[in-house]
């Protein structure tokens, strides 16, 4: 088997740029949240102006965007998420101007919850417009 069949599917060329397009951004994404997780709280950081919001949005957004780059794998990419939140909290405790909150974690399940449903609301959108425009 060729080197190139072992890279995951959503960056092999087979697969289609489109998919290769949302792995990029979702890696872009989970980036952006860990160095904003830890990096001193700044006065013009992006917010929605609540700890447990801020939370909510971002892994809404990191479960849509992961439900997108890998679509079989749904189950695994929001148990990674959760996961990853857990391990953000826990570096965090490493960091001495930010602290540990195991409710962020709470708050990151609800996010993934929300990014999931909008994914399944979006399918089922896009499924209902391919069978009405199939019919006509």
């Amino acid at each position: 088997m060729s080197a190139w069949r072992k890279l995951p599917t959503a960056i092999n060329v087979n697969y289609g740029i489109r998919s290769a397009g949302w792995f990029w951004a979702f890696g872009a994404v989970a980036l952006l949240v860990l160095v904003l997780s830890l990096m001193p709280t700044v006065p013009h950081m992006p917010t929605t102006g609540w700890d447990k919001s801020n939370h909510l949005l971002a892994f809404a957004v990191l479960a849509w965007l992961g439900c997108q780059a890998f679509p079989q794998r749904t189950a695994t990419v929001l148990l990674g998420l959760l996961a990853y939140g857990a391990l953000i909290e826990v570096l965090q405790s490493f960091t001495p101007y930010r602290f540990a909150d195991w409710n962020d974690v709470w708050a990151d399940g609800l996010g993934l919850l929300a990014g999931w449903l909008l994914k399944r609301l979006q399918q089922g959108w896009t499924d209902h417009a391919h069978r009405h425009a199939a019919n006509d």
